[in-house]
């Protein structure tokens, strides 16, 4: 039984996109572990980065240059729930080879 695109009905079709204001030569990269730190660590709030936990992934093209930061999720003090699905998603949308993936939590020493 041969099944025909155009008469399956009650399937939903997937779209997957991404959209880049950014000129491929002006794209930051990323040439070491400082660097990433750096660019991801200047994305937080600093005036609650005490308060609350984060979880964001810094996407990257094959040379290291960054497509793009997405904040994952963002909990309370004790913690935050990361859905993977969603790191995948963002990943294929921006059609990223490279992914970087950080969790904050700043540590008070007593």
């Amino acid at each position: 039984m041969k099944i025909e695109i155009e008469n399956i009905k009650g399937v939903s079709e997937v779209v997957l996109t991404y959209k880049t204001k950014i000129n491929p030569k002006d794209r930051i990269k990323v040439t070491s572990s400082k660097d990433a730190y750096k660019l991801l660590f200047d994305t937080w709030n600093k005036n609650t980065i005490e308060h609350v936990e984060e979880f964001k992934i810094l996407l990257m093209n094959r040379s290291n240059a960054v497509l793009g930061i997405l904040p994952v999720s963002k909990g309370g003090i004790s913690g935050t729930v990361t859905d993977i699905r969603i790191i995948f998603q963002a990943a294929i949308k921006a059609n990223a080879s490279g992914v970087i993936v950080c969790h904050y939590v700043k540590k008070i020493l007593m």
